[in-house]
């Protein structure tokens, strides 16, 4: 596990854009499960989560179409609330940094570490709008 000290900027630069952070299993079950889209953020200390994911999300966010709920677990830190959270990623392996959007608890979503290592944060906040589009839109607006 990481000391607290050295995740504590990694977290701030979520739950300054408004995420919640959710610290165990108990707050993971209770955050997926609110009726609405919830956006799971598996945060991590690698380059990539720094240069690519984080920002990315970031800029994501400015969309005008966006998820109900902005939540994110810390691998390496929350270690119970991050297996919680990935229990819900259905048919993915563990990975982290990555990105997931469940509706009314169940998983529509999914960008794994794979998809973000070789992007741009600018390239993963165009996949991210598109899936709020498809996702998070109202259903009259959805196509």
């Amino acid at each position: 596990m990481y000391p607290e000290y050295f995740v504590a900027p990694m977290r701030e630069e979520l739950t300054s854009l408004g995420f919640e952070e959710l610290r165990s299993a108990q707050s993971v079950d209770e955050a997926v499960n609110r009726p609405g889209t919830t956006m799971v953020v598996v945060n991590s200390v690698c380059g990539c989560a720094a240069g690519k994911a984080r920002p990315g999300v970031a800029m994501a966010l400015r969309h005008d179409i966006k998820p109900d709920h902005l939540t994110t677990v810390f691998a390496g830190a929350d270690v119970d609330a991050t297996d919680r959270a990935r229990g819900y990623f259905t048919g993915y392996p563990p990975s982290s940094p990555s990105v997931a959007l469940l509706r009314d608890g169940q998983l529509v979503y999914m960008m794994e570490r794979r998809q973000i290592e070789g992007q741009s944060a600018d390239a993963i906040a165009r996949q991210l709008m598109a899936a709020f589009d498809q996702y998070c839109a109202p259903a009259a607006d959805r196509a």
